[in-house]
C-alpha cells in the first residue's frame, strides 16, 4: 500500500539524518556533536532547523547539552531508544502549545487541591516539594522525575477524575517537556533554586487553603517555564 507523500520541515529532515547518524555509530555515545554553524554548513541550511532538530533530539533524550557548550550523544542502548521514538519531529510550537495545555490544566487543578486536599495528599505534595529540592545543587541530576511527582500529587488532589484521566493520558509527553525544560537549568544552580522557590510558592498556597494563590502561583511558574523555552506569546506574571 503506498503511503501519502509528506511534505517535511526542514529542521524534520535534519532530526531524521542525525537520529540515522547516532543509529549507524556515526555519532558514538558520548561523542560531541558538530557545532550549530559546522551543522548548518553540512546541510546547507541556517542554524535555525539546525538549532530546533537538537531541541527535539535532547528532548527525546538521545543528546545532552552540557555545562561549557556541546551537545553528546548519551550513553543510552541507542537502537532500542530510536524505536520507541518516533520519527516525526514534534515542532516548537507544539510544544508551546502542549505547555499551555498545562497552563490551563495545572492552574486549575491546583486551585481545586487548595480547596480538596487532605492531609495525607498534602504530605505526598510536600514528599515531592522535598525531593526536587535534593537535586538544586547536584549539576548532574535534572530533576524531571521529582518535578512530575511533585505537579502530579497536586493533579491527583484535584479529585477531579477528567482532569486526572487528562494529564495520566499526556503522561510521556508532561515528562518530556519536563525533562527539556529542566536541561536547561543544568549547572545553573540560581535558576535551580528559582524553579524550587516556585514550587514553594504553591504548595505553601495548597497547604494554606488558598486557591487564588495556588492558581497564581502554578501559572506564574508555567508561564516561566514556557517563556525559558522560548514562547513569545506569553508575559511573565507579575509578584505578588
Amino acid at each position: 500500500m503506498i503511503s501519502p507523500i509528506k511534505k517535511m520541515k526542514m529542521s524534520e529532515q535534519i532530526f531524521e539524518q542525525l537520529s540515522l547518524m547516532i543509529q549507524e555509530g556515526e555519532f558514538p555515545p558520548e561523542s560531541k556533536l558538530p557545532s550549530e554553524n559546522e551543522l548548518a554548513k553540512m546541510f546547507g541550511v541556517s542554524r535555525a532547523p539546525v538549532r530546533e532538530a537538537i531541541s527535539v533530539l535532547v528532548a527525546s533524550g538521545l543528546v545532552e547539552s552540557r555545562q561549557g557548550g556541546g551537545s553528546y550523544v548519551n550513553k543510552v542502548q541507542l537502537v532500542n531508544l530510536l524505536d520507541s521514538v518516533a520519527l516525526e519531529m514534534v515542532s516548537a510550537e507544539e510544544v508551546y502549545d502542549l505547555l499551555e495545555l498545562r497552563t490551563v490544566i495545572e492552574t486549575e487543578a491546583a486551585a481545586f487541591a487548595a480547596e480538596r486536599r487532605t492531609e495525607e495528599e498534602l504530605l505526598k505534595i510536600k514528599a515531592g516539594l522535598n525531593q526536587f529540592a535534593l537535586t538544586i545543587h547536584d549539576e548532574q541530576e535534572i530533576g524531571h522525575e521529582a518535578d512530575f511527582l511533585f505537579h502530579n500529587e497536586i493533579v491527583a488532589a484535584s479529585k477531579n477524575s477528567f482532569i486526572i484521566q487528562t494529564v495520566n493520558n499526556l503522561r510521556d509527553l508532561y515528562k518530556q517537556t519536563l525533562n527539556f525544560s529542566l536541561k536547561q537549568n543544568i549547572g545553573l544552580a540560581r535558576k535551580r533554586q528559582q524553579v524550587y522557590e516556585e514550587h514553594l510558592s504553591i504548595y505553601q498556597a495548597i497547604e494554606n487553603k488558598d486557591p487564588k494563590a495556588a492558581a497564581y502561583y502554578m501559572k506564574r511558574h508555567l508561564i516561566n517555564a514556557r517563556i525559558k523555552l522560548g514562547d513569545t506569546r506569553v508575559e511573565a506574571l507579575e509578584e505578588k
